[in-house]
């Protein structure tokens, strides 16, 4: 990731701006997606008790705007990305594998052995993003019951099901930060 960056745990000051970054982040799939996915947003109380819990990130510029974001959940021993997002002029920066960094750091501290996500099978800076960083497709004969809920939540939101994909990444102390 470039220095003009720094990625590091939102502060309650950070909030507000990100579903901006979100709403701009959907952009990039221009009229190729449904309105009622352009328009949604992560709601804003989910991120205040993410960062409140310390599963919020924000990657800031050097005077401190932020520039994107990534939130986690933990399901017992599995950490799940829950959103990733930069804005678009500040794309192919590093910025979003830093965030990825920083939620696999977050998950091995918690003792997670996994870190999953949802995404889009063949967009760029989607699955093919995700598996240049270590993320490998989940079988849909293997997909668990709470993976299989977010790509049927995200149907119902009107994403098509045979466009997305569940991933997910091993997590090691060996091999943490040099994917």
């Amino acid at each position: 990731m470039s220095t003009d960056y720094v990625v590091r745990l939102a502060g309650p000051e950070h909030v507000d701006q990100l579903p901006d970054i979100e709403r701009a982040a959907a952009t990039r799939f221009g009229d190729s997606l449904p309105e009622s996915v352009l328009s949604h947003v992560s709601p804003v109380d989910d991120l205040v008790a993410a960062q409140r819990a310390g599963r919020l990130w924000v990657a800031l510029e050097t005077a401190g705007t932020p520039v994107g974001f990534a939130v986690a959940s933990i399901w017992g021993r599995r950490a799940h990305l829950d959103e990733l997002d930069v804005l678009p002029e500040h794309g192919r920066q590093g910025i979003g594998s830093a965030l990825v960094e920083a939620v696999e750091g977050y998950a091995l501290a918690s003792g997670c052995v996994e870190l999953t996500l949802t995404t889009f099978r063949d967009v760029p800076w989607n699955a093919p993003f995700y598996a240049r960083v270590g993320f490998k497709v989940i079988p849909e004969q293997e997909l668990d019951a709470e993976l299989a809920r977010r790509l049927s939540d995200e149907a119902a939101l009107g994403l098509e099901r045979s466009s997305r994909v569940a991933m997910r990444k091993p997590l090691s102390r060996l091999t943490s930060g040099s994917s």
